[in-house]
């Protein structure tokens, strides 16, 4: 039989396979979120998340020690207070927990790149992402108190912020304040297409963040849409917005893609709570392989279009990478 074409030419041999393979990886585009959380010697394993843990920022630099030596420099770190109230006070507070946290890691691991996670939900009694008016988060006024938190976090030490509370405008109001105090050259990476999603759940156990009322459908995407997504990181690139994010990632790629396509400005991917808890699971239960999952997961993001992948596997899969198994 005469063929031409016969694509498995490229694919008889490792090193072949590696030459022409098409989605390469490198350490340095991952980031680890992180909780930090108050008191005092504190290292606790989040029941919903296997092997993930919340740290006081004491012991904090343990995780970090971990990260830098399997090659991972860039972490998200999101706070976790003591006390919350209705306004959200400790996400702009001068001491608050994230701050702190900030300055002593900015002190002793300057190698770090320090990214905050911009948002009230972590902070506010209600749980909801913004500033209540009745039972509805009032978008404009809660974008007072997100800029108040971003110059806040940076005059802390953080590098970047990323702004996840989808209000309408919060990029343009981050980037006018943090401007007005001098901080031109502090990226945001804009969390611009977070959907709703059932992938959350873990999450809102780590941080404790879950509303006390209603959910967060009026201003988190719904997941039917994906033409709105567009829309949404078109609206944050032309706000200022340096770097646009997709939330989740594994079951988003489409929207990775198409964003990746339109824009000329970097692309990242969370690959979420939900995605972390049940690859551990299945692999716990035997079901699969777990390397091989969170391998293929991140592979899949990078092809979509990603430069930055934000993992609770970060650590494991820089190590696979030192181990060429990724590429």
């Amino acid at each position: 039989m005469e063929m031409i074409q016969r694509p498995r030419r490229l694919r008889g041999n490792p090193l072949l396979r590696k030459m022409v393979r098409e989605t390469r990886v490198d350490q340095s585009s991952l980031v680890y979120p992180m909780f930090i959380t108050e008191g005092e010697n504190i290292k606790e394993e989040i029941r919903t998340m296997p092997g993930q843990y919340r740290y006081s920022t004491d012991r904090m630099g343990e995780k970090f020690s971990e990260l830098l030596q399997a090659g991972v420099s860039s972490v998200m770190l999101f706070g976790i207070p003591a006390h919350k109230d209705e306004m959200g006070s400790g996400a702009y507070a001068h001491d608050g927990i994230i701050q702190r946290a900030l300055q002593k890691a900015k002190k002793e691991f300057p190698e770090l790149y320090l990214i905050t996670d911009l948002c009230m939900c972590e902070y506010t009694s209600h749980g909801h992402c913004g500033i209540l008016y009745k039972e509805d988060v009032d978008n404009d006024k809660t974008l007072e108190y997100l800029a108040r938190a971003a110059v806040s976090q940076v005059q802390a030490g953080a590098d970047m912020v990323a702004p996840s509370d989808m209000m309408d405008g919060r990029v343009a109001a981050i980037r006018a304040a943090l401007d007005r105090e001098g901080f031109t050259s502090v990226p945001v990476m804009s969390y611009a297409v977070k959907y709703a999603s059932s992938f959350y759940g873990p999450f809102r156990d780590a941080a404790d963040s879950a509303p006390a009322f209603g959910d967060r459908k009026t201003y988190q995407m719904d997941y039917h849409n994906s033409r709105e997504a567009l829309k949404e990181a078109q609206m944050d690139a032309d706000e200022g917005a340096d770097i646009v994010m997709v939330k989740p990632a594994m079951a988003y790629g489409d929207l990775i893609q198409k964003v990746h396509q339109m824009l000329h400005i970097p692309v990242a991917a969370y690959s979420v709570s939900g995605e972390y808890s049940m690859i551990k699971a299945a692999a716990a239960a035997g079901f699969i392989d777990e390397e091989k999952a969170v391998t293929e997961a991140a592979v899949c993001a990078y092809r979509s279009g990603a430069g930055i992948y934000i993992s609770y596997f970060a650590k494991e899969l820089a190590e696979y990478m030192k181990e060429g198994k990724l590429g």
